[in-house]
């Protein structure tokens, strides 16, 4: 099982760039069921606030609720996910917060973090996928 970062969900729906398609990719291979995966409510509630910064409220939301449909049911980060985070925020200068919490969230639960962030590859015991790495979607198959 995979756990996605808000920087997935906003390279596959941004303008031209990079990560975008193997972002796409992934949510593809997600949508035909070739691979498993779900995110947290926060990432959901990061992805609407960072998509309207540069949209309409309403598409930025609309976009949020396809996202929530879509990767169905949503991790709920529970108080030993938190506590586990908030241990990996404080050993590691690299990790804010919120990915400190989504880290601690993927390692308790035995989950791959796919992600654009390349903080997530200093968290140990961590299975960061990194859009930016040749070989992402067949490794996202093998965790998916």
């Amino acid at each position: 099982m995979i756990l996605l970062d808000t920087t997935i969900l906003v390279y596959a729906v941004g303008d031209d760039h990079r990560l975008r398609d193997p972002s796409r990719g992934l949510l593809e291979l997600i949508r035909d069921g070739t691979v498993r995966a779900s995110t947290t409510i926060e990432v959901i509630q990061e992805f609407c606030h960072v998509r309207a910064r540069r949209r309409p409220r309403a598409e930025a939301a609309a976009r949020a609720l396809e996202y929530a449909k879509g990767l169905a049911p949503l991790i709920l980060v529970d108080d030993a996910q938190l506590l586990l985070g908030l241990e990996l925020f404080a050993d590691s200068a690299a990790l804010s917060p919120f990915d400190a919490v989504l880290a601690g969230a993927a390692l308790h639960r035995g989950f791959a973090l796919a992600s654009a962030d390349r903080a997530f590859a200093e968290v140990g015991g961590l299975a960061h996928l990194d859009p930016q790495s040749e070989g992402f979607l067949d490794a996202a198959r093998k965790f998916g």
